[in-house]
């Protein structure tokens, strides 16, 4: 993410534990909009358990509203700093996504009872950018990732069991493709003369993996940049300034231009259907070629899965119409009785 410096821009990793100083420092806040964690955190709250990168972590509950817990750190109400006696210290791979799911069940689900828990595992998204997809990696990745959700399913039913009334909702964030070209997009914007140097910062481009985000001192520049990408083969599609709104984006604190990378149908070795280029950068090299990625607009990396059991949802429905992330925060809402406002999401139907 592009943050403020001086009279341009820096690019930052928001996976890193660091970035939420960064941003309070540069922007004077963290997100625009209150988290699950604000919205419940008097009637319920909300506990955490994660083992992606911290800053994906993080930014469930980043004014530490209620508790989010993490390998790099934990932390509850009001940024209490929990001991390593008050939760796992797991490692980022399926012994430790085992290991915090046990803690999960046992304390979260079946001790502490908050108004949301979540569980977020490192697979089978870690296993998938290891190796080809499709490969015994992969595929081994999965299995953990199944193992780990049998033991939260027969968690949830005790709880049912017990009397609660719960909505499990299990679902991926993105699917993966594989790795095609690795495009370092700053750099040929350096050779077009659209970028001064190196390391300058009127011009930076920040690397979603199969897709970027462009940000701009000087906003007057926004059409001639975006006609350059629309003109590279690397480019599949160019959102600049109010368009970015269709995708989730706005044209704000210097985000000026979105882009998504190219992408095919193409089967990897394994048959795996999705191939897709990268933007790269210095700080961001991507995945090798064949492994597999994920950030742009390709038909398989924007086609990941959800199913959801309990909170009147009927069982062997479908949901036909198009639904997004954005639904999971007003879905869950709405079966806790909670007002659903100022949210982009809607309510998933019950049948």
């Amino acid at each position: 993410m592009g943050l403020p410096d001086k009279n341009g821009y820096l690019v930052f990793d928001v996976g890193a534990p660091s970035f939420l100083d960064e941003i309070r420092t540069r922007l004077g806040r963290t997100l625009r909009a209150p988290t699950l964690a604000e919205r419940l955190k008097n009637l319920g709250g909300v506990i955490v358990g994660s083992n992606v990168s911290p800053g994906a972590a993080y930014f469930h509950d980043p004014d530490h509203h209620g508790h989010v817990l993490h390998r790099a750190g934990a932390f509850g109400p009001g940024g209490q700093v929990l001991s390593g006696e008050q939760w796992p210290v797991v490692s980022h791979d399926a012994t430790g996504d085992s290991a915090l799911t046990d803690w999960f069940c046992q304390t979260v689900l079946g001790e502490m009872k908050p108004a949301l828990a979540v569980l977020w595992l490192a697979d089978p998204d870690l296993s998938m950018h290891a190796d080809l997809l499709g490969s015994s990696t992969h595929l081994a990745g999965v299995a953990a990732a199944d193992s780990c959700f049998a033991r939260v399913r027969d968690a949830v039913d005790r709880l049912n069991d017990a009397g609660d009334e719960v909505l499990f909702i299990v679902g991926s964030d993105h699917g993966q493709e594989s790795v095609g070209d690795l495009v370092p997009v700053e750099e040929l914007m350096i050779t077009a003369g659209l970028k001064a140097a190196p390391g300058s910062s009127e011009l930076v481009i920040a690397p979603q993996g199969a897709s970027g985000l462009v940000y701009l001192s000087d906003a007057s520049r926004t059409e001639a940049v975006a006609d350059w990408l629309r003109a590279q083969p690397f480019i599949a599609a160019v959102f600049a300034g109010e368009a970015m709104r269709s995708i989730g984006q706005a044209p704000a604190d210097g985000l000026a231009i979105a882009f998504a990378m190219s992408h095919s149908d193409e089967p990897n070795a394994n048959g795996v259907p999705g191939r897709i280029a990268i933007c790269t950068s210095g700080s961001k090299p991507g995945k090798p070629e064949g492994f597999g990625s994920h950030g742009g607009i390709g038909r398989y990396e924007t086609h990941p899965f959800l199913m959801i059991a309990g909170g009147g949802f009927a069982p062997g429905s479908v949901e036909t119409r198009p639904s997004s992330l954005v639904d999971l925060a007003p879905t869950i809402l709405d079966h806790l009785g909670v007002l659903i406002d100022g949210m982009d999401g809607r309510a998933l139907a019950k049948n």
